[in-house]
Protein backbone atom coordinates (compact mmCIF):
# COMPACT_ATOMS: atom_id res chain seq x y z
CA UNK A 1 0.00 0.00 0.00
CA UNK A 2 1.26 3.48 -0.88
CA UNK A 3 2.31 5.79 1.93
CA UNK A 4 0.72 9.26 2.00
CA UNK A 5 2.27 12.67 2.64
CA UNK A 6 -0.34 15.37 3.28
CA UNK A 7 0.94 18.92 2.67
CA UNK A 8 -0.80 21.96 4.15
CA UNK A 9 0.06 25.66 4.36
CA UNK A 10 -0.37 28.25 7.08
CA UNK A 11 -0.14 31.95 7.94
CA UNK A 12 -0.27 33.28 4.36
CA UNK A 13 -0.72 31.93 0.84
CA UNK A 14 1.98 31.73 -1.86
CA UNK A 15 4.55 30.11 0.43
CA UNK A 16 5.58 27.62 -2.25
CA UNK A 17 3.74 24.46 -1.15
CA UNK A 18 3.64 23.24 -4.74
CA UNK A 19 7.35 23.79 -5.24
CA UNK A 20 8.08 22.09 -1.93
CA UNK A 21 5.88 19.12 -2.87
CA UNK A 22 7.58 18.83 -6.27
CA UNK A 23 11.05 19.06 -4.71
CA UNK A 24 10.26 16.47 -2.04
CA UNK A 25 8.88 14.12 -4.69
CA UNK A 26 12.04 14.61 -6.77
CA UNK A 27 14.21 13.78 -3.73
CA UNK A 28 12.22 10.64 -2.95
CA UNK A 29 12.41 9.69 -6.62
CA UNK A 30 16.19 10.19 -6.50
CA UNK A 31 16.24 7.63 -3.68
CA UNK A 32 14.57 5.07 -5.92
CA UNK A 33 10.94 5.45 -4.83
CA UNK A 34 7.94 5.68 -7.18
CA UNK A 35 5.92 8.82 -6.48
CA UNK A 36 2.80 10.69 -7.57
CA UNK A 37 1.64 14.15 -6.50
CA UNK A 38 -1.95 15.37 -6.21
CA UNK A 39 -3.47 18.80 -5.72
CA UNK A 40 -6.74 19.43 -3.85
CA UNK A 41 -8.14 22.92 -4.54
CA UNK A 42 -10.88 24.25 -2.22
CA UNK A 43 -12.45 26.73 -4.68
CA UNK A 44 -15.91 26.05 -6.13
CA UNK A 45 -14.96 26.22 -9.81
CA UNK A 46 -15.14 22.74 -11.34
CA UNK A 47 -11.67 23.40 -12.76
CA UNK A 48 -9.60 26.53 -13.50
CA UNK A 49 -10.45 26.43 -17.21
CA UNK A 50 -12.81 29.42 -17.16
CA UNK A 51 -10.80 31.48 -14.67
CA UNK A 52 -8.87 34.58 -15.75
CA UNK A 53 -5.09 34.13 -15.82
CA UNK A 54 -4.95 37.24 -13.60
CA UNK A 55 -7.00 35.33 -11.01
CA UNK A 56 -5.25 32.01 -11.11
CA UNK A 57 -2.20 32.06 -13.37
CA UNK A 58 -1.91 29.63 -16.24
CA UNK A 59 -4.15 26.62 -16.77
CA UNK A 60 -2.05 23.48 -17.02
CA UNK A 61 -3.32 20.71 -19.32
CA UNK A 62 -2.62 17.00 -18.91
CA UNK A 63 -2.33 14.32 -21.61
CA UNK A 64 -5.82 13.06 -20.80
CA UNK A 65 -7.35 16.52 -21.28
CA UNK A 66 -7.76 17.83 -17.72
CA UNK A 67 -7.54 21.58 -17.14
CA UNK A 68 -5.68 21.81 -13.86
CA UNK A 69 -3.83 23.98 -11.37
CA UNK A 70 -0.43 25.31 -12.47
CA UNK A 71 1.22 23.39 -9.60
CA UNK A 72 0.78 20.23 -11.66
CA UNK A 73 3.25 21.77 -14.08
CA UNK A 74 5.82 21.92 -11.26
CA UNK A 75 5.04 18.30 -10.41
CA UNK A 76 5.70 17.13 -13.96
CA UNK A 77 8.77 19.31 -14.51
CA UNK A 78 10.43 18.07 -11.32
CA UNK A 79 9.52 14.38 -11.49
CA UNK A 80 8.89 13.62 -15.17
CA UNK A 81 5.75 11.74 -14.10
CA UNK A 82 2.82 12.60 -16.38
CA UNK A 83 -0.13 13.99 -14.43
CA UNK A 84 -3.65 12.60 -14.86
CA UNK A 85 -7.20 13.92 -14.52
CA UNK A 86 -7.28 12.19 -11.13
CA UNK A 87 -4.37 14.28 -9.81
CA UNK A 88 -6.30 17.54 -9.40
CA UNK A 89 -9.71 17.92 -7.82
CA UNK A 90 -11.66 20.97 -6.67
CA UNK A 91 -14.51 21.49 -4.24
CA UNK A 92 -16.63 22.39 -7.25
CA UNK A 93 -15.97 19.06 -8.95
CA UNK A 94 -16.65 17.13 -5.75
CA UNK A 95 -19.93 18.94 -5.08
CA UNK A 96 -20.93 18.56 -8.74
CA UNK A 97 -20.53 14.79 -8.49
CA UNK A 98 -22.30 14.56 -5.14
CA UNK A 99 -25.28 16.61 -6.34
CA UNK A 100 -25.50 14.54 -9.54
CA UNK A 101 -25.58 11.37 -7.41
CA UNK A 102 -28.23 12.86 -5.13
CA UNK A 103 -30.42 13.75 -8.13
CA UNK A 104 -30.13 10.17 -9.38
CA UNK A 105 -31.22 8.89 -5.99
CA UNK A 106 -27.94 7.13 -5.25
CA UNK A 107 -28.09 8.05 -1.56
CA UNK A 108 -31.36 6.17 -1.03
CA UNK A 109 -33.15 9.03 0.68
CA UNK A 110 -30.35 9.88 3.12
CA UNK A 111 -29.57 13.47 4.09
CA UNK A 112 -26.50 14.51 2.10
CA UNK A 113 -23.93 16.19 4.38
CA UNK A 114 -20.33 17.38 4.40
CA UNK A 115 -19.53 14.49 6.73
CA UNK A 116 -19.56 11.78 5.55
CA UNK A 117 -20.46 12.41 1.92
CA UNK A 118 -18.08 15.23 0.96
CA UNK A 119 -15.19 13.89 3.03
CA UNK A 120 -15.74 10.39 1.63
CA UNK A 121 -15.53 11.80 -1.92
CA UNK A 122 -12.28 13.61 -1.07
CA UNK A 123 -10.81 10.42 0.40
CA UNK A 124 -11.86 8.46 -2.68
CA UNK A 125 -9.95 10.90 -4.91
CA UNK A 126 -6.88 10.64 -2.67
CA UNK A 127 -6.91 6.83 -2.76
CA UNK A 128 -7.73 6.25 -6.46
CA UNK A 129 -5.16 4.94 -8.96
CA UNK A 130 -2.26 4.48 -6.53
CA UNK A 131 -1.23 0.92 -7.40
CA UNK A 132 2.52 0.24 -7.55
CA UNK A 133 3.37 3.58 -5.90
CA UNK A 134 5.60 4.02 -2.88
CA UNK A 135 4.51 7.54 -1.95
CA UNK A 136 1.53 9.74 -2.81
CA UNK A 137 1.94 13.42 -1.98
CA UNK A 138 -1.34 15.34 -1.53
CA UNK A 139 -1.12 19.12 -1.49
CA UNK A 140 -4.10 20.99 0.00
CA UNK A 141 -4.56 24.41 -1.60
CA UNK A 142 -5.22 27.53 0.39
CA UNK A 143 -4.31 28.25 4.00
CA UNK A 144 -5.28 26.44 7.19
CA UNK A 145 -8.17 28.35 8.72
CA UNK A 146 -9.93 29.06 5.42
CA UNK A 147 -13.58 28.00 5.52
CA UNK A 148 -13.23 26.40 2.08
CA UNK A 149 -10.44 24.03 3.13
CA UNK A 150 -12.11 22.62 6.26
CA UNK A 151 -13.62 19.53 4.54
CA UNK A 152 -10.17 18.67 3.12
CA UNK A 153 -8.48 18.95 6.51
CA UNK A 154 -11.19 16.75 7.99
CA UNK A 155 -10.66 14.20 5.22
CA UNK A 156 -6.93 14.17 6.03
CA UNK A 157 -7.70 13.58 9.68
CA UNK A 158 -9.95 10.63 8.83
CA UNK A 159 -7.44 9.14 6.38
CA UNK A 160 -4.59 9.33 8.89
CA UNK A 161 -6.70 7.45 11.43
CA UNK A 162 -7.89 4.86 8.92
CA UNK A 163 -4.43 4.18 7.51
CA UNK A 164 -2.78 3.73 10.87
CA UNK A 165 0.74 4.49 12.05
CA UNK A 166 3.52 4.46 9.53
CA UNK A 167 1.25 4.92 6.49
CA UNK A 168 0.77 8.70 6.45
CA UNK A 169 2.39 11.86 7.72
CA UNK A 170 1.60 15.58 7.64
CA UNK A 171 4.00 18.27 6.38
CA UNK A 172 3.01 21.85 7.21
CA UNK A 173 4.53 24.79 5.29
CA UNK A 174 4.50 27.97 7.32
CA UNK A 175 6.06 31.43 7.57
CA UNK A 176 8.66 32.75 9.99
CA UNK A 177 8.65 36.48 9.21
CA UNK A 178 11.61 38.78 9.78
CA UNK A 179 10.69 42.04 11.53
CA UNK A 180 13.36 44.48 10.40
CA UNK A 181 12.56 47.09 13.06
CA UNK A 182 13.20 44.50 15.78
CA UNK A 183 15.94 42.71 13.84
CA UNK A 184 14.33 39.36 14.70
CA UNK A 185 12.62 36.36 13.17
CA UNK A 186 9.23 35.81 14.80
CA UNK A 187 7.98 32.27 15.49
CA UNK A 188 4.54 33.17 16.86
CA UNK A 189 2.71 33.02 13.48
CA UNK A 190 4.02 29.47 13.00
CA UNK A 191 2.94 28.50 16.53
CA UNK A 192 -0.59 29.81 15.93
CA UNK A 193 -0.84 28.11 12.55
CA UNK A 194 0.22 24.73 13.94
CA UNK A 195 -2.14 25.15 16.88
CA UNK A 196 -5.03 25.82 14.50
CA UNK A 197 -4.17 22.76 12.40
CA UNK A 198 -3.83 20.58 15.52
CA UNK A 199 -7.22 21.86 16.75
CA UNK A 200 -8.69 20.38 13.56
CA UNK A 201 -7.19 17.00 14.44
CA UNK A 202 -4.02 17.02 12.32
CA UNK A 203 -0.65 17.20 14.10
CA UNK A 204 2.23 18.01 11.72
CA UNK A 205 5.17 15.61 11.66
CA UNK A 206 7.46 17.95 9.70
CA UNK A 207 7.45 21.76 9.56
CA UNK A 208 8.86 23.62 6.55
CA UNK A 209 9.55 27.21 7.62
CA UNK A 210 9.80 29.84 4.89
CA UNK A 211 12.07 32.65 6.05
CA UNK A 212 14.12 35.48 4.56
CA UNK A 213 16.95 35.10 7.07
CA UNK A 214 18.74 31.96 8.29
CA UNK A 215 16.82 30.28 11.11
CA UNK A 216 19.00 30.26 14.27
CA UNK A 217 19.22 27.02 16.26
CA UNK A 218 17.53 28.69 19.20
CA UNK A 219 14.48 29.68 17.14
CA UNK A 220 14.41 26.25 15.55
CA UNK A 221 14.37 24.61 19.00
CA UNK A 222 11.65 27.04 20.13
CA UNK A 223 9.42 26.12 17.17
CA UNK A 224 9.99 22.42 17.86
CA UNK A 225 9.09 22.83 21.54
CA UNK A 226 5.88 24.78 21.03
CA UNK A 227 4.75 22.90 17.91
CA UNK A 228 5.43 19.39 19.26
CA UNK A 229 7.86 18.20 16.58
CA UNK A 230 11.51 17.10 16.60
CA UNK A 231 13.99 19.94 16.18
CA UNK A 232 15.47 18.12 13.16
CA UNK A 233 11.99 18.10 11.63
CA UNK A 234 11.89 21.91 11.58
CA UNK A 235 13.23 22.57 8.07
CA UNK A 236 14.33 26.11 7.13
CA UNK A 237 13.39 27.17 3.60
CA UNK A 238 15.17 30.26 2.35
CA UNK A 239 14.76 31.78 -1.10
CA UNK A 240 16.84 30.00 -3.76
CA UNK A 241 18.71 31.41 -6.77
CA UNK A 242 16.55 29.24 -9.05
CA UNK A 243 13.55 27.01 -8.49
CA UNK A 244 15.72 24.15 -9.78
CA UNK A 245 18.09 24.69 -6.84
CA UNK A 246 15.26 24.00 -4.37
CA UNK A 247 15.58 20.16 -4.33
CA UNK A 248 19.29 20.45 -3.52
CA UNK A 249 18.56 23.09 -0.90
CA UNK A 250 15.87 21.00 0.81
CA UNK A 251 18.13 17.95 0.77
CA UNK A 252 20.86 20.00 2.40
CA UNK A 253 18.43 20.91 5.19
CA UNK A 254 17.44 17.26 5.65
CA UNK A 255 13.83 17.37 4.42
CA UNK A 256 13.80 13.99 2.65
CA UNK A 257 15.60 12.27 5.53
CA UNK A 258 13.13 13.64 8.10
CA UNK A 259 10.15 12.62 6.00
CA UNK A 260 11.47 9.06 5.79
CA UNK A 261 12.18 8.99 9.54
CA UNK A 262 8.61 10.15 10.19
CA UNK A 263 7.51 6.95 8.41
CA UNK A 264 9.97 4.89 10.45
CA UNK A 265 12.24 4.36 7.43
CA UNK A 266 15.99 4.77 7.82
CA UNK A 267 17.18 7.09 5.00
CA UNK A 268 20.07 4.80 4.00
CA UNK A 269 22.13 5.77 0.95
CA UNK A 270 21.95 9.45 -0.11
CA UNK A 271 19.81 10.27 -3.17
CA UNK A 272 21.33 10.44 -6.64
CA UNK A 273 21.16 14.15 -7.39
CA UNK A 274 23.54 14.40 -10.36
CA UNK A 275 20.63 15.47 -12.58
CA UNK A 276 19.95 18.53 -10.40
CA UNK A 277 23.61 19.38 -9.86
CA UNK A 278 24.13 19.41 -13.64
CA UNK A 279 21.13 21.71 -14.15
CA UNK A 280 22.39 24.19 -11.54
CA UNK A 281 25.91 24.06 -12.99
CA UNK A 282 24.54 25.04 -16.41
CA UNK A 283 22.35 27.79 -14.94
CA UNK A 284 25.18 29.18 -12.83
CA UNK A 285 27.83 29.14 -15.54
CA UNK A 286 26.21 30.18 -18.84
CA UNK A 287 28.41 30.65 -21.89
CA UNK A 288 26.38 33.61 -23.11
CA UNK A 289 22.91 35.11 -22.98
CA UNK A 290 20.01 35.90 -25.27
CA UNK A 291 16.92 38.07 -24.96
CA UNK A 292 13.52 36.74 -26.03
CA UNK A 293 10.60 39.13 -26.41
CA UNK A 294 7.27 37.54 -25.47
CA UNK A 295 4.46 39.58 -27.02
CA UNK A 296 1.38 38.61 -25.04
CA UNK A 297 -1.87 39.68 -23.49
CA UNK A 298 -1.35 38.75 -19.83
CA UNK A 299 2.21 40.02 -19.38
CA UNK A 300 1.26 41.86 -16.19
CA UNK A 301 1.24 38.53 -14.37
CA UNK A 302 4.15 36.22 -15.35
CA UNK A 303 2.37 33.25 -13.70
CA UNK A 304 -0.06 33.43 -16.62
CA UNK A 305 2.80 32.06 -18.75
CA UNK A 306 4.53 29.95 -16.08
CA UNK A 307 5.19 26.85 -18.21
CA UNK A 308 6.24 29.03 -21.14
CA UNK A 309 8.81 30.87 -19.04
CA UNK A 310 10.21 27.61 -17.67
CA UNK A 311 10.39 26.05 -21.17
CA UNK A 312 12.46 29.05 -22.33
CA UNK A 313 14.78 28.51 -19.35
CA UNK A 314 15.03 24.84 -20.35
CA UNK A 315 16.00 25.91 -23.87
CA UNK A 316 18.74 27.97 -22.28
CA UNK A 317 19.92 24.98 -20.24
CA UNK A 318 20.11 22.91 -23.44
CA UNK A 319 22.30 25.59 -25.07
CA UNK A 320 24.26 26.65 -21.98
CA UNK A 321 23.02 30.24 -22.19
CA UNK A 322 21.05 32.53 -19.92
CA UNK A 323 17.64 33.44 -21.35
CA UNK A 324 16.41 36.93 -20.51
CA UNK A 325 12.65 37.06 -21.04
CA UNK A 326 11.24 40.48 -21.89
CA UNK A 327 7.46 40.59 -21.37
CA UNK A 328 5.91 42.93 -23.95
CA UNK A 329 2.28 44.06 -23.93
CA UNK A 330 0.81 43.36 -27.37
CA UNK A 331 -1.45 46.41 -27.12
CA UNK A 332 1.61 48.70 -27.22
CA UNK A 333 2.28 47.53 -30.78
CA UNK A 334 -1.07 48.72 -32.06
CA UNK A 335 0.03 52.37 -32.00
CA UNK A 336 2.78 52.96 -34.57
CA UNK A 337 5.68 51.33 -36.38
CA UNK A 338 8.25 53.25 -34.33
CA UNK A 339 7.00 51.65 -31.11
CA UNK A 340 7.21 48.19 -32.66
CA UNK A 341 10.75 48.74 -33.91
CA UNK A 342 12.04 50.30 -30.68
CA UNK A 343 10.66 47.43 -28.59
CA UNK A 344 11.54 44.51 -30.86
CA UNK A 345 14.88 45.51 -32.44
CA UNK A 346 16.85 44.62 -29.25
CA UNK A 347 15.32 41.12 -29.21
CA UNK A 348 17.28 38.07 -30.33
CA UNK A 349 14.00 36.18 -30.85
CA UNK A 350 10.26 36.86 -30.69
CA UNK A 351 7.57 34.59 -29.27
CA UNK A 352 3.81 35.12 -29.47
CA UNK A 353 2.05 32.81 -26.97
CA UNK A 354 -1.47 31.49 -26.65
CA UNK A 355 -4.40 33.51 -25.38
CA UNK A 356 -8.07 34.25 -25.83
CA UNK A 357 -9.94 37.28 -27.13
CA UNK A 358 -9.31 40.15 -29.54
CA UNK A 359 -7.43 42.52 -27.24
CA UNK A 360 -3.87 42.95 -28.43
CA UNK A 361 -4.36 40.82 -31.55
CA UNK A 362 -3.24 43.51 -34.03
CA UNK A 363 -0.11 44.00 -31.95
CA UNK A 364 0.64 40.31 -32.19
CA UNK A 365 0.14 40.39 -35.96
CA UNK A 366 2.49 43.38 -36.17
CA UNK A 367 5.08 41.39 -34.17
CA UNK A 368 4.80 38.49 -36.62
CA UNK A 369 5.31 40.88 -39.53
CA UNK A 370 8.38 42.39 -37.88
CA UNK A 371 9.93 38.95 -37.30
CA UNK A 372 9.18 37.85 -40.88
CA UNK A 373 10.54 40.97 -42.54
CA UNK A 374 13.62 41.37 -40.33
CA UNK A 375 14.59 37.68 -40.27
CA UNK A 376 14.30 37.45 -36.46
CA UNK A 377 13.65 33.94 -35.05
CA UNK A 378 9.90 33.64 -34.43
CA UNK A 379 7.89 31.11 -32.43
CA UNK A 380 4.08 31.25 -32.48
CA UNK A 381 2.14 29.08 -30.05
CA UNK A 382 -1.62 28.40 -30.41
CA UNK A 383 -3.08 31.91 -30.99
CA UNK A 384 0.45 32.95 -31.97
CA UNK A 385 0.38 30.46 -34.84
CA UNK A 386 -3.09 31.65 -35.85
CA UNK A 387 -1.92 35.28 -35.95
CA UNK A 388 1.04 34.21 -38.12
CA UNK A 389 -1.44 32.67 -40.57
CA UNK A 390 -3.62 35.80 -40.59
CA UNK A 391 -0.52 37.92 -41.21
CA UNK A 392 0.53 35.68 -44.11
CA UNK A 393 -2.93 35.92 -45.70
CA UNK A 394 -2.90 39.71 -45.40
CA UNK A 395 0.54 39.78 -46.98
CA UNK A 396 -1.02 37.97 -49.95
CA UNK A 397 -3.55 40.77 -50.37
CA UNK A 398 -6.44 39.41 -48.29
CA UNK A 399 -6.84 42.60 -46.25
CA UNK A 400 -9.84 41.33 -44.25
CA UNK A 401 -8.19 38.08 -43.18
CA UNK A 402 -9.08 37.39 -39.54
CA UNK A 403 -10.45 34.82 -37.12
CA UNK A 404 -14.08 34.21 -36.20
CA UNK A 405 -12.98 34.30 -32.55
CA UNK A 406 -12.99 38.10 -32.88
CA UNK A 407 -16.41 38.25 -34.59
CA UNK A 408 -17.90 37.74 -38.02
CA UNK A 409 -15.41 38.04 -40.88
CA UNK A 410 -15.50 37.74 -44.66
CA UNK A 411 -12.14 35.92 -44.68
CA UNK A 412 -12.09 33.36 -41.83
CA UNK A 413 -8.48 32.20 -41.99
CA UNK A 414 -9.10 30.85 -38.48
CA UNK A 415 -12.46 29.47 -37.41
CA UNK A 416 -14.30 27.57 -34.71
CA UNK A 417 -13.92 23.84 -35.09
CA UNK A 418 -17.20 22.07 -34.36
CA UNK A 419 -16.16 18.44 -34.88
CA UNK A 420 -12.91 16.56 -34.33
CA UNK A 421 -11.71 13.05 -33.64
CA UNK A 422 -10.21 12.08 -30.30
CA UNK A 423 -9.50 8.81 -28.55
CA UNK A 424 -13.12 8.97 -27.34
CA UNK A 425 -14.33 9.14 -30.95
CA UNK A 426 -16.11 12.02 -32.71
CA UNK A 427 -16.47 15.06 -30.44
CA UNK A 428 -18.74 18.01 -31.22
CA UNK A 429 -19.33 21.50 -29.89
CA UNK A 430 -21.77 24.31 -30.58
CA UNK A 431 -20.84 27.96 -31.12
CA UNK A 432 -23.05 29.11 -28.24
CA UNK A 433 -22.30 26.25 -25.87
CA UNK A 434 -20.63 26.22 -22.45
CA UNK A 435 -17.10 27.55 -22.17
CA UNK A 436 -15.85 25.16 -19.51
CA UNK A 437 -14.25 21.94 -20.73
CA UNK A 438 -15.41 22.37 -24.35
CA UNK A 439 -12.06 22.96 -26.06
CA UNK A 440 -9.88 20.49 -27.89
CA UNK A 441 -7.98 19.42 -24.80
CA UNK A 442 -5.12 17.06 -24.09
CA UNK A 443 -2.67 15.08 -26.19
CA UNK A 444 -3.35 14.57 -29.90
CA UNK A 445 -1.09 12.99 -32.53
CA UNK A 446 0.28 14.85 -35.52
CA UNK A 447 2.29 13.83 -38.55
CA UNK A 448 5.14 15.92 -39.93
CA UNK A 449 6.37 16.34 -43.48
CA UNK A 450 9.54 14.31 -43.79
CA UNK A 451 11.58 17.12 -45.36
CA UNK A 452 10.38 19.84 -42.96
CA UNK A 453 12.31 21.94 -40.48
CA UNK A 454 10.23 20.63 -37.58
CA UNK A 455 10.83 16.99 -38.56
CA UNK A 456 14.56 17.63 -38.32
CA UNK A 457 14.06 19.33 -34.94
CA UNK A 458 11.95 16.49 -33.53
CA UNK A 459 13.97 13.81 -35.33
CA UNK A 460 10.60 12.17 -36.00
CA UNK A 461 7.63 12.39 -38.36
CA UNK A 462 4.98 11.38 -35.80
CA UNK A 463 4.54 13.31 -32.57
CA UNK A 464 2.00 13.80 -29.76
CA UNK A 465 1.44 17.20 -28.15
CA UNK A 466 -1.08 18.81 -25.79
CA UNK A 467 -3.78 21.15 -27.02
CA UNK A 468 -6.06 23.76 -25.45
CA UNK A 469 -8.05 25.79 -27.96
CA UNK A 470 -11.42 26.23 -29.67
CA UNK A 471 -10.29 27.65 -33.01
CA UNK A 472 -8.26 26.10 -35.83
CA UNK A 473 -6.54 27.37 -38.97
CA UNK A 474 -8.94 26.98 -41.89
CA UNK A 475 -7.41 24.39 -44.24
CA UNK A 476 -9.19 26.04 -47.20
CA UNK A 477 -6.62 28.85 -47.00
CA UNK A 478 -3.67 26.46 -47.17
CA UNK A 479 -2.79 27.35 -50.76
CA UNK A 480 -2.88 31.08 -49.94
CA UNK A 481 -0.59 30.58 -46.97
CA UNK A 482 1.88 28.47 -48.91
CA UNK A 483 2.03 31.05 -51.72
CA UNK A 484 3.27 33.48 -49.06
CA UNK A 485 5.99 31.03 -48.07
CA UNK A 486 4.22 29.80 -44.92
CA UNK A 487 4.21 26.01 -45.33
CA UNK A 488 1.93 23.63 -43.43
CA UNK A 489 4.51 21.10 -42.23
CA UNK A 490 2.44 19.26 -39.63
CA UNK A 491 -1.18 18.12 -39.69
CA UNK A 492 -3.60 15.91 -37.83
CA UNK A 493 -3.33 12.26 -38.96
CA UNK A 494 -6.34 12.71 -41.29
CA UNK A 495 -4.75 15.90 -42.72
CA UNK A 496 -7.85 18.02 -41.95
CA UNK A 497 -6.28 20.21 -39.24
CA UNK A 498 -3.04 22.18 -39.67
CA UNK A 499 -0.89 21.59 -36.58
CA UNK A 500 2.40 23.28 -37.56
CA UNK A 501 3.40 25.97 -40.03
CA UNK A 502 6.94 27.10 -40.89
CA UNK A 503 8.90 29.31 -43.26
CA UNK A 504 11.76 27.20 -44.66
CA UNK A 505 13.47 30.28 -46.15
CA UNK A 506 13.54 32.11 -42.78
CA UNK A 507 16.32 31.75 -40.14
CA UNK A 508 13.74 30.19 -37.75
CA UNK A 509 9.99 30.68 -38.12
CA UNK A 510 7.65 28.06 -36.62
CA UNK A 511 4.04 28.23 -35.48
CA UNK A 512 2.32 25.38 -33.62
CA UNK A 513 -1.33 24.90 -32.72
CA UNK A 514 -0.46 22.98 -29.56
CA UNK A 515 1.38 23.95 -26.35
CA UNK A 516 4.86 22.37 -26.38
CA UNK A 517 5.81 24.23 -23.19
CA UNK A 518 3.61 21.83 -21.21
CA UNK A 519 5.95 18.90 -21.91
CA UNK A 520 9.29 20.58 -21.36
CA UNK A 521 11.46 19.66 -18.36
CA UNK A 522 14.79 21.03 -17.10
CA UNK A 523 16.46 17.65 -17.55
CA UNK A 524 14.65 17.04 -20.87
CA UNK A 525 14.11 20.36 -22.69
CA UNK A 526 11.46 20.32 -25.40
CA UNK A 527 13.17 20.10 -28.81
CA UNK A 528 11.29 23.10 -30.21
CA UNK A 529 12.42 25.35 -27.34
CA UNK A 530 15.98 24.02 -27.51
CA UNK A 531 16.07 24.76 -31.26
CA UNK A 532 14.40 28.17 -30.83
CA UNK A 533 16.99 29.30 -28.27
CA UNK A 534 19.75 27.91 -30.48
CA UNK A 535 18.43 30.15 -33.27
CA UNK A 536 18.35 33.09 -30.82
CA UNK A 537 22.01 32.43 -30.01
CA UNK A 538 22.86 32.58 -33.73
CA UNK A 539 20.84 35.79 -34.07
CA UNK A 540 22.62 37.38 -31.09
CA UNK A 541 25.96 36.86 -32.82
CA UNK A 542 24.78 38.67 -35.95
CA UNK A 543 24.21 42.00 -34.19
Amino acid sequence: MARYIFITGGVVSSLGKGLMAASLAALLQARGYKVRIRKFDPYLNVDPGTMSPYQHGEVYVTDDGAETDLDLGHYERFTGVAAHQSDNVTSGRIYQQIIARERRGDYLGATVQVIPHVTDAIKAFALADTEDLDFVLCEIGGTVGDIESLPFIEAIRQLKNEMGRGQSISVHVTLVPYISAAGELKTKPTQHSVRELAALGVQPDVLVCRCEQPLPEGERAKIALFCNVRKEAVIPALDASSIYAVPLQYHGEGLDSEVLRAFGIEPGEPPKLDRWSNIIERLSNPEGEVTVGVVGKYVGLPDAYKSLHEALVHGGIANRVKVNVRWLDAELFERDAETIASQLEPMDAILVPGGFGERGSEGKIASVRFARERGVPFFGICLGMQMACVEAAREQGIAKASTTEFGATEEPVVGLITEWMSEKGLEKREAGGDLGGTMRLGAYPAKLAGNSVVASIYQATEISERHRHRYEVNTHYRDVLERSGLVVSGTSPDETLPEIVERPDHPWFVGVQFHPELKSKPFDPHPLFASFIEAAVRQSRLV
